[in-house]
């Protein structure tokens, strides 16, 4: 499996040395290096014989020989690649004149790495799978949310874009162009934790956030019309919150209390024994705590969510107990319900909750087929679930898979590839520069997913949201 873009880091840059230093110096330079590649070799070599036997259990027809091909195909693919974030002298802002030259509009956004030096940047992509637009960010971002407008003609929405937890930063996008509009700074008792949603209104953003001082999650409320200036915030009732979506009802707020404390600068989990996780409902206007639901196992981290149009809610968990245990990784919850459901896999299912690795990093739900896909790209696959028989219906292997958004039932689908029937429902994104199309083969039985890949020059990070179409 590729390094994921959670344990990636920036490059250094190598100098060339001064044509005073003379012969002796570049040779002196070449043996260093030389070395030096040398014994990242051997470290190289440990670390994937390592990873390679954690693979073993739970992956027998595992082979080392995946990690070559997998190389090969990443270097085939970063010789096209074409930078998109400018010199360091360059305005934070930088949009890519590249992107004005494709008139297209815009149905998905998604935060990048650049695959040759790590930088970062956001873009907006077509129904096609292409590059619209790419917009330089000057640290990795996390989640991207669109802003709803009562009259989408009258203005192009925002795109809310988040640091990476713990950040001290985000950024306000157009989303027809993605040039950058606001720079929101975190107080300074105050970091963001990934996340937001915006009322139904549009007016009104909520942003999931850590009170440095005493670990306590908090909830920001910035106003729009203010050019998002912090007007209020409210208690989240636990430690640590992650994801937070809208309600249907537009009246309240759900929050992942994931409830782990984590140390800023090391990212350092500093409390897995006493972690106390949750889903919250809040009212939105007063901060009043609605209902509060604890998982059946206390390092259950409730992480990420997904709102059906029904009201439900799909919950992905990041286990944080003994590597053995096996839980459910994907619950389902409505408000009024005293605990979570679980969903299912079949008992003859080998590989059963194991096939994640403990670690869920996005879901997604299909409203109109009543469908939950969910990412893991530690386990190196994306699973969809039947959510009116509550069971797992397939999974397939996605090395470093981690956002997943829906298909807009409206968008007409270009294929790259002959593809079973029906049309796709999900867009999965991943470290490798895949944009996987996954649906569901209705002429089979049982039913069975499809997926259909096509590439780009990036590696994709941890979510991907849907617009619909936007012109750009």
């Amino acid at each position: 499996m590729s390094t994921p873009l959670h344990s990636r880091h920036k490059p250094s840059r190598l100098i060339g040395s001064d044509k005073e230093t003379g012969l002796n110096m570049l040779a002196q330079t070449l043996k260093n290096t030389l070395t030096t590649l040398g014994l990242a070799s051997v470290g190289t070599a440990a670390l994937v014989g390592a990873h390679h036997l954690g693979r073993k259990q739970y992956n027998s027809q595992a082979r080392l020989t995946d990690y070559r091909d997998g190389l090969r195909q990443a270097l085939g693919k970063v010789t096209a690649a074409t930078p998109i974030v400018a010199p360091s002298d360059a305005p934070a802002n930088l949009v890519q004149s590249q992107a004005r030259l494709n008139n297209s509009s815009v149905t998905w956004i998604s935060g990048v790495a650049e695959l040759t030096t790590s930088e970062f940047a956001v873009v907006g992509l077509n129904a096609a799978r292409e590059i619209v637009w790419q917009s330089a960010m000057p640290e990795r971002v996390h989640d991207l949310l669109i802003q709803p407008l009562a009259s989408k003609a009258l203005q192009a929405p925002h795109v809310a874009v988040m640091g990476r937890r713990p950040s001290e930063w985000f950024w306000i996008l157009d989303a027809h162009s993605g040039e950058v509009i606001h720079s929101i700074k975190a107080q300074t008792d105050r970091h963001f934790y990934g996340h937001a949603c915006y009322s139904l209104q549009g007016d009104l953003l909520y942003v999931t956030e850590n009170n440095t001082a005493d670990f306590s999650g908090r909830i920001g409320i910035y106003e729009v019309a203010s050019g998002y200036k912090k007007i209020a915030e409210y208690a989240s009732h636990g430690i640590g919150p992650h994801e937070i979506v809208m309600h249907p009802d537009g009246e309240s707020l759900l929050i992942a209390n994931g409830g782990i404390k984590t140390e800023r600068a090391s990212r350092e989990e500093l409390n897995l024994d006493s972690m106390q996780p949750s889903l919250v409902y809040l009212n939105r206007h007063t901060g009043q705590l609605l209902q509060q639901v604890f998982p059946a196992h206390n390092q259950m981290s409730v992480r990420h969510l997904a709102m059906h149009d029904n009201g439900s809610v799909i919950i992905g968990i990041q286990f944080q107990g003994e590597r053995h245990l096996s839980v459910p990784m994907v619950l389902t919850h409505r408000r009024g319900e005293p605990k979570f459901t679980e969903l299912q896999i079949a008992k003859d299912d080998s590989k059963g909750w194991h096939r994640f690795h403990h670690y869920i990093a996005s879901v997604a739900v299909d409203s109109k087929h009543n469908l939950a896909c969910a990412t893991s790209p530690i386990g190196g696959c994306a699973a969809v679930f039947d959510l009116s028989t509550g069971m797992m219906i397939g999974d397939t292997p996605l090395a470093d898979c981690a956002g997943v958004t829906t298909w807009p039932s409206q968008t007409q689908y270009q294929a790259t590839q002959q593809i079973p029937s029906g049309l796709p429902l999900f867009l999965v994104s991943d470290g490798q520069g895949y944009l996987s199309s996954i649906g569901i083969d209705q002429a089979a039985y049982p039913q069975s997913i499809w997926v259909e890949k096509k590439h780009q020059s990036y590696a994709f990070d941890n979510h991907l949201t849907t617009l619909g179409t936007v012109d750009s």
